[in-house]
């Protein structure tokens, strides 16, 4: 059994805490989990599956709760997830070595976050640093916390990209950690969702004012406006994040990027987002920005080179929404030629989707031609 510590931070998560403890018991790790006020059946269902079970005074800062929830575990190291994240995966024996080999360097696991877009359930990907030795590391920020180096620790490595504004950190160490998570707190009612991203919304404008500018904070907040539909205010926060002097290679830049460029595209400013070309060779590094671009190319009546970006981004294996580099990207090249006048090749490309639904739907609609 490994030395291991999940730490889980939970208000009024009788919906979500039993699947998620009911995964980690199988590895025999401890479950340590911190409530900050729930009023249903949250810490009972939770005393089924471990009894390290604390409470702490809410305080509208997330990092608070769960550095006070490290601080409670038995080892330390920690994997930090919340109710709403599932296990999916893991190899112990990989994560042995990683932790031999990496004792001061933040692993990132893979998350897959469950969504549903126009009735259709969709993922997406991203790898975020959550495995850590807590003797090196402590989380920052109010909400979608950071891990920071823990400057009064003998290690200096810190990972670049989850750098909180004003400090001087040495670049990035970071390393893959064989650890696949289900994250199914998008899974939601529009409601829900809306309500959600206000409440975090209200949070990330009160540290933008106590912090001043700062990228991630602009990154974030383009997000929580993108999700309430927000699309003007969502192009602000981009804009003012991108505007700033930020490195191309750190994940929530791509991520951002992305984000404006679809921006652009639900406020129909298809022109502007022709601008993306502009940076292609430094962002076309996975298929999302390739696939982005033959929307965007799509949008401004460019049919060929749309279709020249939606077969490129099926080469390219590493993504972060399902289907850009396969059924998504064969799905559109499928649009273009039906509507250009070629039954016969869309034919063939809504067939290399697979049992995508839309595809689907247009060959039955087409099999007469």
């Amino acid at each position: 059994m490994l030395p291991i510590s999940v730490c889980i931070i939970a208000k009024n998560e009788e919906n979500h805490v039993e699947e998620c403890c009911k995964r980690l018991s199988s590895l025999g790790w401890e479950i340590v989990l911190t409530d900050t006020g729930s009023t249903d059946r949250t810490v009972e269902t939770a005393r089924k599956y471990t009894d390290r079970i604390y409470h702490f005074d809410w305080c509208d800062d997330f990092s608070a709760a769960k550095n006070f929830c490290m601080e409670k575990a038995s080892h330390d190291w920690i994997l930090s997830i919340d109710c709403d994240e599932y296990l999916e995966e893991v190899n112990e024996k990989e994560l042995l070595r990683c932790m031999e080999h990496h004792p001061d360097t933040a692993g990132r696991i893979l998350i897959r976050s469950r969504f549903t877009l126009d009735g259709d359930t969709s993922y997406e990907q991203v790898r975020v640093s959550r495995f850590i030795n807590r003797k090196y590391f402590q989380f920052a920020g109010a909400v979608h916390e950071q891990l920071v180096y823990r400057p009064h620790t003998r290690a200096s490595v810190v990972p670049a990209d989850l750098s909180p504004k004003g400090e001087t950190l040495i670049p990035a160490r970071v390393y893959d950690a064989p650890i696949t998570i289900l994250h199914v707190g998008y899974d939601i009612s529009e409601e829900e969702m809306h309500k959600k991203c206000l409440r975090n919304i209200t949070l990330l404008e009160r540290e933008l004012k106590e912090q001043g500018p700062d990228p991630y904070l602009y990154y974030q907040l383009g997000q929580s406006y993108r999700r309430c539909r927000d699309y003007e205010k969502a192009l602000q926060y981009f804009d003012a994040g991108l505007a700033m002097d930020v490195d191309p290679a750190l994940d929530y830049v791509q991520i951002m990027v992305e984000s404006y460029g679809y921006t652009l595209l639900d406020l129909k400013q298809n022109q502007q987002a022709l601008q993306l070309l502009g940076i292609y060779d430094t962002f076309a590094k996975r298929a999302d920005f390739v696939f982005l671009m033959g929307l965007i190319y799509m949008n401004n009546g460019l049919f060929d080179a749309a279709i020249g970006e939606f077969q490129k981004s099926t080469t390219m294996k590493e993504f972060a929404i399902e289907g850009v580099n396969s059924y998504k990207a064969y799905y559109n090249i499928g649009v273009i030629y039906e509507c250009s006048g070629h039954p016969v090749e869309a034919k063939e490309a809504y067939r290399r989707c697979g049992d995508y639904a839309p595809a689907l739907a247009r060959l039955q609609e087409l099999k007469h031609l």
